[in-house]
């Protein structure tokens, strides 16, 4: 039997994590506007803009999306 991924939301908080850190737009959001994968992208990109904005280095971002 094969194991299940991650849900869809979580991979979508993820991606947006990565992408608000990496400094891109909150206009790359890559799901339709106003469903709940896009929501999670967009509060993924919020945290992930305050983290840079903190001073985080790339290790830390990388163990603390790792620990979502």
């Amino acid at each position: 039997m094969k194991t299940q991924k991650r849900d869809s939301s979580h991979r979508a908080f993820l991606k947006g994590y990565q992408a608000g850190y990496g400094g891109k737009s909150k206009t790359f959001c890559p799901h339709i506007a106003d469903t709940y994968n896009a929501l999670e992208w967009q509060r993924g990109w919020r945290e992930g803009r305050e983290d840079h904005w903190s001073g985080y280095n790339q290790f830390t971002s990388h163990q603390k999306a790792a620990n979502l």
